[in-house]
């Protein structure tokens, strides 16, 4: 295990980097996997992002300078945000025995690279690359602390989430003084919702159950629900947070048939009392104690049922 420091002398010692992003990326795996590649150029190595297939034009924009040609020649790989290789995008499957580190913040990473900068205590993966970073220059550039601030703010719900601590918040300020359009960057990602959004969240709460005298709210996405909307893949990102939101609520589940594949993804976002990461573990997933997920090629029927069954093991 690398401390910080040590991955960034890591890191100055080798050039010609490859950086993975885990399947459907998030702003947080976006916008670390921008930052270390625009940090690592800016420190005179050659860096670029293996393109994945299913970003979504809200991240795209963060990250689409950085991909990688055809022929892009690279000696290291690395891994960002990922837990586990069952996280790989499916073009990311030649890398599976190749990856040189991996950095990551899911306490249930399972080590599968050669070398691991890894701390569970960071509210985003992009609190790791900027300590990283400043251990290797010593400060960020307004370009970099844009894409880091997209990574903490969107895996804190814009700083609302309990996962949210005071290094979070103290980065985030060190990150606005660095440059990063903080007032900018929240609008797009948090204050502007298209219409398709409003239609399928109008869905989501008129078809809420609950379960448990309350304590267990769920939702659900079929792929009708996200036609009728005319939504996009844009229009459900951190839709999870909505059932978790409620009063009373200690688990909020949300069950979303994919359009992709025939999986449904399941993600679960928790009070303090109940372990989600335990819960997804138990149907093959894992993340956070607070908010984790897994997926599964069942019928959403078939899902409230499995994980209803098992719920009154999880609640206090």
């Amino acid at each position: 295990m690398l401390t910080f420091s040590e991955t960034a002398q890591w890191l100055a010692e080798r050039d010609n980097f490859i950086i993975l992003m885990h399947r459907r990326p998030d702003g947080d795996a976006v916008g670390c996997a921008a930052a270390l590649s625009q940090g690592l150029r800016e420190a005179g190595k050659t860096a670029c992002v293996l393109y994945n297939p299913e970003i979504t034009a809200r991240y795209s924009v963060f990250v689409e300078e950085y991909w990688a040609p055809e022929d892009y020649a690279y000696q290291h790989v690395i891994t960002i945000d990922t837990a586990s290789y069952d996280l790989f995008p499916k073009n990311g499957q030649p890398f599976v025995d190749a990856v040189s580190l991996c950095i990551d913040h899911h306490p249930s990473n399972s080590m599968y690279a050669e070398y691991t900068c890894l701390d569970g205590s960071s509210a985003s993966c992009g609190e790791i690359i900027y300590e990283i970073l400043m251990s290797m220059s010593g400060a960020v550039s307004a370009s970099t602390a844009a894409k880091l601030y997209v990574a903490l703010s969107t895996d804190t719900g814009c700083f609302e989430f309990g996962n949210t601590t005071a290094d979070t918040l103290r980065i985030a300020a060190l990150l606005i003084e660095a440059g990063a359009q903080h007032r900018d960057l929240n609008r797009m990602l948090f204050r502007t919702r298209t219409r398709s959004r409003i239609a399928i969240e109008g869905m989501i709460y008129s078809g809420l159950e609950f379960h448990f005298s309350g304590a267990v709210a769920i939702s659900t996405i079929t792929r009708k629900m996200m036609e009728e909307a005319g939504a996009s893949e844009d229009d459900v990102d951190d839709i999870a947070s909505i059932p978790g939101s409620i009063e009373g609520v200690l688990a909020g589940i949300t069950i979303r048939e994919l359009t992709s594949t025939e999986d449904c993804k399941i993600s679960v976002r928790t009070s303090p009392t109940v372990n989600a990461h335990a819960l997804c573990a138990r149907f093959g997933g894992g993340g956070h104690p607070m908010a984790a997920g897994c997926a599964m090629q069942e019928t959403v029927a078939a899902i409230k049922t499995s994980m209803l069954a098992v719920m009154d093991e999880f609640l206090p």
